[in-house]
């Protein structure tokens, strides 16, 4: 196997050795070159996502993915900013389903600022459409009107096959867990999200053993802060998913403990946390790596059908926070605090 490893910036060149680590702990035989993106990619070639680094990427099995930003390069022109890399790598290699679990371990039930009540035994997975919406559609621009005032815009826009192969991806997901999911729109205002659920109707057609329910953003948005333990599997577009998926991430404590996968039809996928490059702690040994961890247990998984392989570092983590391991994002009373690679350390003494 051949993993491209892109750490990216602040703390992604923290967690990615880490979850590394722990692969080769378990004797993962495979092929790990790094690569320069975000802000690190920008100051080696003068573009975010390098051509080097993007023909690695092709050339590889699966990627690692760390985290991108950077503060002092936000005053260039958006299409040389770090976070173009991330949706370049999404484009190119046409990652169009992210899954985003959230999770709530036991032990962490306190670090969450919602009722206990609320969220234990949390377990709900966020299929998000990653290629598509407002975010990669045309036409988009900043113009100035006859008047001289400015004005910008953004297109959504969603094509039904488009629609379609994630809807499978988020049913098939659904069979293979409790069998239910709920499809999140605005269909009462958007006429792309009128058709993304006649779409998701039509699908739904074809997994009768799943329970399907529709609901508008807004009213998700607040049923999962007032009954997360609705929801099983969440199914909805680019930008409600990137919204709702933040918002389940805090559901569990920290967002330090959430990975993620994007896969294309072929499952190749691109692996990382969910959370941000956090300049203010870079270097410092205090990031959370769990999260990066998890999701190299998801490249396993849903790459490599690794799946047992995968079921033994997601073990690994639990054993470590029962033992009472923590970094600062879940650190709490009378729990060990430690740094980025001693919870590394942890881990590997686990598995």
């Amino acid at each position: 196997m051949k993993i491209c490893v892109m750490p990216g910036d602040g703390i992604g060149k923290e967690i990615t050795p880490q979850a590394v680590r722990v692969l080769q702990a378990l004797g993962i035989k495979a092929e790990y070159e790094e690569a320069p993106v975000g802000g690190e990619g920008y100051r080696a070639s003068g573009h975010p996502l390098p051509e080097a680094s993007l023909k690695l990427a092709k050339e590889s099995d699966a990627i690692l993915f760390g985290a991108i930003g950077d503060f002092s390069l936000d005053t260039l022109p958006r299409e040389l900013r770090p976070e173009q890399a991330i949706l370049g790598l999404r484009r190119e290699l046409n990652l169009f389903a992210n899954f985003r679990p959230a999770l709530v371990y036991p032990e962490l039930v306190h670090a969450s600022t919602m009722k206990e009540e609320v969220i234990s035994g949390l377990d709900l997975l966020i299929v998000r459409e990653l290629t598509g919406d407002i975010y990669f559609g045309q036409p988009r621009a900043i113009h100035t009107l006859p008047n001289g005032e400015r004005e910008g815009y953004d297109t959504m826009r969603y094509k039904e096959s488009e629609i379609i192969r994630v809807a499978h991806v988020a049913f098939q997901a659904a069979q293979k867990r409790s069998k239910r999911l709920c499809s999140v729109d605005k269909a009462n205002v958007l006429e792309t999200m009128q058709l993304w659920r006649e779409v998701v109707t039509a699908v739904a057609k074809e997994y009768p053993d799943v329970k399907v329910e529709h609901m508008y953003v807004d009213n998700a948005s607040m049923q999962l802060l007032k009954n997360p333990k609705q929801f099983d599997v969440i199914l909805t577009g680019n930008m409600f998913g990137d919204i709702l998926s933040d918002a389940a991430s805090m559901l569990t404590g920290s967002i330090g403990m959430l990975p993620s996968a994007s896969l294309n039809e072929k499952n190749f996928g691109l692996y990382e946390p969910i959370h941000g490059s956090a300049p203010d702690i870079a270097g410092k040994n205090l990031a959370n790596p769990l999260a990066t961890i998890l999701s190299a247990a998801m490249m396993l998984r849903y790459s490599f059908a690794m799946g047992a392989e995968a079921d033994h570092i997601e073990a690994a983590v639990k054993k470590v926070l029962a033992q009472g391991y923590r970094t600062g994002d879940i650190n709490e009373p009378g729990a060990k605090l430690v740094g980025t690679k001693e919870m590394g350390d942890a881990v590997i003494v686990a598995l």
